[in-house]
């Protein structure tokens, strides 16, 4: 028996969730495999219930289970507290020891962005998730001379770097066994420190060629030459910035999905906010939540087959003109009707 410990969070995320488990049932049943689902609470949702983003035995069952399916967290509701519904995500993934979160950049079938150039797009980002600016000390704020002065860390340490660039040269290996390490190196003493790591691992893995490539400089290029990108690791913050960019190259952050991965555990979220404005109203993107659950089987339960599966029922979806709300405005299928579509392709092609 494997357990999912589920958590919906807040907004969209109760909406999307269900779709994610519509599709899980559905998979459970046709595979005959022995899973079973427990529902529990996070962030802002977590704050109204209990006081707290998220309780210990929340995360003592996520540490058990290892496999953890979220929606997503915060919303204006709780922008004044002094906890913040984002707190309960940053501990998970800290608790949780997921150090590489994974985000697959691709090509969809249809593509309604402002871009030319999005086809043949196949980029796999391994971000940093478990260090860094997010949880560096101090982090605090205080007043100088009658002014605030906001202070935030940036520290890591060759460990938290050498775990997650081991795994992007693993999967280097396994594509074009070529891998692009995103850092400032000539302005920040942690991006010294991790291109210095990337050159030491990359003695460990010589048939894969490695570039150094700066933020900035990155930032424009993923933009203009996307097609020349294969794998690519960067730290925490410029991981999470440089993503929501790529976005753009797909046509919107509903499509992306994620695997945030240790050694021996998974959490699996689409890259996408709360989106309290869309909330309730039924038309939320699930793709980025249904395509998370794809990368669950794939990386949590070995089940590759039903990776390329899910991908294809959504795929065939999209390529029959069924599109949601941000993708075609004017036109579209609510989340549960695009939902049923997907299981319908699912079924046909199983």
């Amino acid at each position: 028996m494997r357990k999912i410990l589920v958590l919906e969070g807040d907004g969209i995320g109760p909406e999307i969730i269900s779709c994610a488990v519509k599709i899980i049932e559905l998979i459970k049943n046709k595979f005959h495999l022995n899973i079973e689902l427990e529902f529990d609470y996070i962030g802002g949702a977590c704050i109204d219930k209990y006081g707290v983003p998220i309780r210990k035995e929340t995360i003592q069952k996520a540490k058990k289970y290892g496999i953890v399916l979220l929606g997503a967290v915060g919303g204006y509701k709780w922008d004044k507290l002094p906890i913040r519904p984002e707190q309960g995500l940053l501990t998970l993934r800290k608790e949780m020891g997921v150090f590489a979160n994974l985000r697959p950049i691709h090509s969809f079938p249809v593509y309604t962005g402002p871009l030319k150039n999005t086809s043949q797009i196949d980029i796999l980002f391994l971000r940093e998730l478990t260090s860094g600016i997010y949880f560096g000390k101090p982090k605090k704020t205080k007043i100088v001379n009658n002014q605030k002065i906001a202070i935030d860390t940036m520290k890591y340490s060759e460990k938290e770097i050498e775990r997650v660039v081991d795994m992007a040269f693993k999967f280097s290996q396994k594509r074009r066994k070529f891998l692009v390490s995103v850092d400032k190196a000539n302005v920040l003493e942690s991006s010294k420190l991790w291109r210095e790591v990337v050159n030491r691992k990359s003695k460990e893995y010589p048939d894969v060629k490695v570039e150094h490539h700066l933020v900035d400089s990155f930032a424009m290029n993923l933009i203009l030459k996307p097609q020349y990108f294969d794998v690519v690791v960067t730290e925490n913050l410029f991981g999470d910035v440089l993503t929501d960019e790529a976005a753009v190259l797909v046509g919107s952050l509903g499509l992306l999905p994620s695997a945030s991965l240790s050694f021996n555990r998974g959490l699996y979220e689409p890259i996408h906010g709360s989106a309290p404005d869309l909330a309730g109203k039924n038309i939320a993107n699930p793709i980025g939540t249904i395509l998370s659950v794809a990368l669950m089987f794939k990386y949590s339960f070995n089940k590759e087959n039903i990776h390329d599966l899910i991908y294809n029922g959504v795929f065939k979806t999209m390529e029959e003109g069924i599109l949601t709300f941000d993708l075609s405005p004017n036109k579209y299928y609510s989340t549960t009707e695009f939902t049923e579509k997907i299981i319908d392709n699912i079924i046909k092609l199983s």
